[in-house]
């Protein structure tokens, strides 16, 4: 197909709600490492990665090719048939998991973990009502929209009952008007008060993404999580964490965000570059909690063994080439490049993020804060026009969100600098 017939045919068959970037879409043909490669042949560096998704480059033959033995043998069982692929990877999740998480169930997708989660967490600790936090993004599942903080992402109509939203950790924009540190994590100490007076006084959990990546890369501060833990715990519920966007290394140094917060979590849900983007997703917990999840269950595709062979060869790359190293040191060059762009451009009000998930929050004016959305979509347009894919997100559709490979290198980073400079010059508020 010609490149106009392929986005013709995208407005005519697929779901009008199933959006693209830019004002006219960016038809992708190829792609291999940190570059993706459109219909006319044109090059961009990638700082999408597929959403957090592409952890290891594009086709990376590492996993590709095993990928591709795994086919030859066999495609498809069903959990219903235990495969080495299925065992090996579930053994090597549990190898790197922090603390004493060591039973996995595998399914299709981020929401499909998240939902398992709370549906164990409901049986386990036999309460029923669910935590979750402003400015998250959860799925697109029923269940996933309505722990959803974010209004775009709840047209949903009737969604389920139970859940209950608690302020989020967003300290550049924090709903109390205090300041980290003095604030005293006032946002993590209010999740008492919204227990005792939004639910019954008992909590199967709070699910919380550790960093919030369509909420605009909202990191919580320093011992937000110990508190927030420490208080679900006490009224009967279990802490859940996300890592469907900072899992896998991203972070830098640890396999999973959480760890930087030096909490252990009592279920991780993750997906997304656990596969390198292959579809999988993944909920982890402590033996108890998972031999919990009462009746039978199946899943036609969770678990499937070609893509349980593409997750366990991601992470033994990721492993392999010290992968969380390298996110944590060119990370901090790129930080360090974001921050000096930071002082150079009036429009951007706060940098923020870890390793190599960064985001840039966008403003009409530093002093008020008022977002500056226009903004952000002519910088989207600059950055494809200059060569450079990033994202975007952020309640207010503000921020620009970037997350690269993990195996890029200095001068990939520097690269996307200058494009995203040249960028910010070219915008206007």
């Amino acid at each position: 197909m010609t490149r106009d017939e392929i986005i013709r045919k995208h407005k005519e068959y697929l779901f009008s709600c199933v959006t693209t970037y830019y004002k006219d879409p960016l038809v992708i043909d190829h792609a291999k490492g940190q570059y993706v490669c459109d219909a006319n042949g044109r090059q961009y560096l990638d700082f999408l990665g597929g959403i957090v998704t592409i952890s290891v480059g594009h086709a990376n033959p590492k996993v590709t090719e095993k990928i591709k033995q795994q086919i030859d043998r066999v495609q498809h069982t069903s959990t219903l048939f235990p495969t080495e692929a299925l065992v090996s990877l579930a053994e090597k999740v549990a190898e790197i998991a922090p603390g004493k998480l060591q039973k996995s169930f595998f399914t299709n997708s981020g929401t499909e973990a998240n939902e398992v989660a709370v549906l164990t967490a409901r049986m386990y600790t036999g309460n029923y009502e669910i935590l979750a936090l402003r400015h998250g993004y959860s799925g697109h599942s029923q269940l996933a929209k309505s722990m959803t903080g974010l209004s775009t992402w709840r047209k949903a109509g009737v969604v389920p009952f139970g859940v209950i939203h608690a302020p989020g950790p967003y300290c550049y924009r924090c709903p109390y008007g205090l300041t980290y540190p003095s604030c005293d994590l006032h946002c993590a100490k209010d999740i008492e008060e919204v227990i005792r007076t939004s639910t019954g006084g008992a909590v199967a959990g709070l699910l919380a993404e550790t960093i919030q990546g369509l909420g605009g890369v909202v990191v919580p501060p320093p011992g937000y999580f110990k508190i927030a833990a420490n208080i679900v715990r006490q009224y009967g519920g279990l802490f859940i964490a996300d890592e469907v966007q900072a899992g896998f290394g991203r972070t830098g140094k640890k396999w999973f965000g959480i760890e930087h917060w030096e909490v252990e979590p009592d279920i991780i849900t993750c997906a997304k570059g656990m596969a390198n983007g292959v579809p999988i997703g993944c909920t982890i917990t402590r033996p108890e909690i998972a031999d919990s999840y009462k009746g039978l269950t199946i899943s036609t595709f969770g678990g499937n063994p070609v893509t349980a062979v593409a997750a366990k060869a991601t992470i033994d790359l990721i492993e392999e080439e010290r992968l969380m190293d390298n996110a944590a040191e060119v990370g901090a060059h790129f930080r360090a490049g974001l921050d000096a762009l930071k002082d150079k451009h009036a429009a951007v009000g706060d940098v923020r993020g870890m390793g190599l998930m960064q985001g840039v929050e966008l403003v009409k004016d530093r002093k008020t804060k008022q977002p500056a959305p226009e903004m952000a979509n002519q910088v989207l347009e600059r950055c494809r026009a200059n060569g450079l894919i990033v994202g975007k997100g952020g309640l207010y559709a503000n921020v620009i969100r970037m997350s690269p490979p993990m195996n890029i290198g200095k001068s990939d980073v520097d690269a996307a600098l200058v494009a995203l400079d040249k960028s910010l010059a070219e915008a206007t508020l």
